[in-house]
């Protein structure tokens, strides 16, 4: 359940990646709100799966994920 977790909140550190730039330095109202609710949920996720993962592999995981998506949505 933890790896579900990780690849979760890789999936929502995508979303807000995306929305942080959607958002026009906050000027923006709905991706600004979008960016606050796919970053909690991408931290609450992350700190499930630390639960069971080590820090290292998570935190190498959930960059490597988010990384990789916000390159190719970019």
């Amino acid at each position: 359940m933890a790896w579900i977790y990780l690849f979760f909140a890789g999936i929502c550190e995508i979303g807000f990646t995306s929305c942080l730039k959607l958002s026009d330095n906050f000027t923006k109202v709905w991706p600004a709100a979008g960016f606050l609710i796919f970053a909690a949920l991408s931290f609450t996720s992350l700190s499930y799966s630390l639960k069971s993962i080590p820090l290292g592999t998570a935190y190498a995981v959930w960059t490597g994920i988010g990384a990789f998506g916000t390159a190719v949505m970019g």
